[in-house]
């Protein structure tokens, strides 16, 4: 792929910033015992919350690649560590929902509520317009970050390393 094209020179900077934001998942995880994919598990609850979503075990475990048994050691890590609190649903009994604790989120805010501050102050310098661009952008990225290659596809690739 030509390295003038702009669509590459804007995928290596997406992935800078990408690297940039790993990091400091990275850092959060390390100073408060977290394995990464609890560190998943407690976005994909952030963002069940501010969507409205219902968050049952099965829910996260389909968002999160796990299946039940990893699922359930998840929550159970999570529960002892404060993180994470389990509730009947008061219409169906049956039914676990999964809620952060107001604790997990001041600590998550703690640590990162001043790179969002600083982000969300950063995009007041943008018009209305150029926000709407950037996350028509975001939302097509996000698309194509979806688009898993197989291990087939990887064996077939020149060299067999990573590309870009």
């Amino acid at each position: 792929m030509d390295s003038t094209d702009p669509g590459l020179q804007l995928f290596h900077r997406l992935r800078r910033v990408s690297m940039e934001l790993e990091q400091a998942r990275a850092e959060f995880a390390r100073l408060h015992g977290l394995h990464p994919t609890d560190l998943r598990a407690l976005v994909c609850l952030l963002d069940a919350t501010r969507a409205g979503q219902p968050a049952t075990p099965g829910w996260l475990g389909t968002q999160l690649g796990l299946n039940s048994a990893g699922t359930t050691a998840l929550i159970d890590r999570l529960e002892r560590l404060g993180q994470l609190r389990r509730a009947r649903d008061a219409r169906d009994r049956r039914k676990v929902l999964l809620a952060l604790t107001d604790e997990a989120i001041a600590l998550g805010w703690s640590f990162f509520g001043p790179q969002i501050d600083a982000t969300v102050a950063a995009m007041r310098s943008f018009t209305s317009a150029e926000l709407a661009t950037v996350g028509r952008f975001l939302d097509a990225v996000a698309g194509a970050a979806a688009t898993r290659p197989s291990a087939a596809g990887l064996a077939a690739e020149p060299g067999g390393g990573p590309a870009g």
